[in-house]
């Protein structure tokens, strides 16, 4: 079983990695269209939500967490069973 606090298989960090930057050009692109429609507050409720990946300056640094649902589900039997 993988280690719950850090993986470190290349594909799957450039799996998640790749999701991360699609999730990330999405609401940017969401904010934008939000702006250009003139929802303002709508647009300020997303970057609210995900204002440390709208900061260039913190883009960077926020941790991605990530869990595989097979893998947890294993755990949580494993441990229920004893």
């Amino acid at each position: 079983m993988s280690n719950f606090y850090q993986d470190t298989d290349a594909a799957t960090t450039e799996r998640i990695s790749a999701q991360r930057d699609a999730i990330y050009e999405g609401v940017v692109n969401q904010f934008r269209n939000l702006m250009a429609k003139e929802r303002i507050d709508d647009a300020l409720a997303l970057a609210d939500e995900f204002f440390e990946w709208m900061d260039p300056n913190q883009l960077e640094e926020e941790e991605t967490i990530y869990f595989n649902e097979n893998e947890l589900r294993a755990l949580y039997n494993e441990i229920r069973e004893g």
